[in-house]
């Protein structure tokens, strides 16, 4: 129950006397009715509110203080991921995580060191775009943790700043991490390497491209695209992958770098039972472009899908062949 001495025009004496109420459902729709008034000054109430003896008031006065951005907003909110529920901890997380303004960032910079798992992880999430430079140190120091989930948040703390200093200790999480999804979020996140940097990853990524998990060879093959680096003849080994979500992005990357090594393992794609492989081939064979591409999107023209069939007339448009 919220206990408050507040002058303030906007707490009329009624909604004051639901806030105080012994009723728990009273108090959490009167909650909503005080953050509809959106007033600064009535922020310590709705504050109070995080540590209301209900569980699910708590979790409404975490939710409501969402879009608040002052460093006293922000402080009660990191606390409250240390709440004993589970709800209340969602909560409070989801509205960390649209924080906008650096001022409210370096106000969770010290949560992203804490040592309670979930409190981590959560500021680390919450500082991802907000791309503080003071952020890399912590989320360096968070690579090594012993959960995935605060890896995880991590390397997307480093990619999202772009910090080339981190590639080195990204491509090692890339390749070595215990978690597959960490290794694709790492992954991915070496698509942020410079192209004067980018040889410095292609190890990592080529690598990366026989993981034994498919997601993870799926990011491998579109960041290898993304950085247009030299690996036609791994991405053409990758469109015989035993699933077809890496061949779809293997097909994009290698349209992505114009192999023209790739034109005859792209036709045979255009056969495939999938027609989203089928359109990633067209796709590819028309930036690739050459005699027998033409002659490929061609005969694709007769295909039973009609997306497939645009982006073969594409295709032949963009090389002033009529369809």
């Amino acid at each position: 129950m919220t206990t408050l001495s507040d002058d303030n025009a906007l707490l009329s004496p009624a909604l004051r006397q639901r806030l105080e109420s012994s009723d728990a459902g009273i108090r959490r729709v009167a909650l909503l009715e005080l953050a509809d008034h959106e007033e600064e000054d009535l922020l310590p109430w709705l504050v109070a509110g995080l540590t209301d003896s209900a569980p699910e008031v708590r979790a409404e006065a975490a939710a409501r203080l969402a879009g608040w951005e002052t460093p006293f907003v922000v402080q009660a909110l990191a606390g409250a991921l240390l709440d004993g529920s589970a709800a209340v901890q969602a909560a409070a997380a989801q509205s960390l995580a649209e924080l906008k303004s650096t001022e409210a960032g370096h106000a969770l910079l010290p949560w992203a060191s804490h040592p309670e798992t979930f409190v981590r992880a959560a500021a680390l999430r919450a500082l991802r775009e907000l791309r503080l430079p003071e952020a890399v140190d912590p989320a360096l120091d968070a690579l090594a943790h012993e959960s995935a989930v605060v890896r995880r948040e991590a390397v997307g703390v480093l990619g999202w700043l772009k910090q080339s200093s981190a590639l080195p200790q990204l491509a090692r999480i890339a390749n070595e991490d215990s978690d597959a999804e960490v290794r694709r979020a790492a992954t991915g996140a070496l698509g942020l390497a410079l192209q004067g940097e980018a040889a410095h990853v292609q190890e990592a990524l080529l690598a990366a491209l026989q993981d034994p998990a498919w997601n993870v060879r799926e990011e491998a093959a579109a960041t290898l695209g993304k950085l247009r680096l030299d690996a036609a003849p791994a991405l053409i080994e990758a469109l015989d992958d035993a699933y077809w979500q890496v061949r779809l992005r293997a097909a994009r990357a290698l349209g992505q770098l114009k192999a023209t090594a790739a034109v005859a393992p792209l036709g045979r794609a255009l056969q495939h039972e999938i027609s989203n492989l089928r359109k990633e081939a067209a796709i590819a064979l028309g930036e690739i472009g050459g005699s027998t591409a033409i002659a490929l999107l061609q005969a694709a023209l007769t295909d039973p899908d009609p997306e497939v069939r645009k982006l073969a007339r594409l295709g032949l448009t963009r090389w002033q062949q009529p369809a």
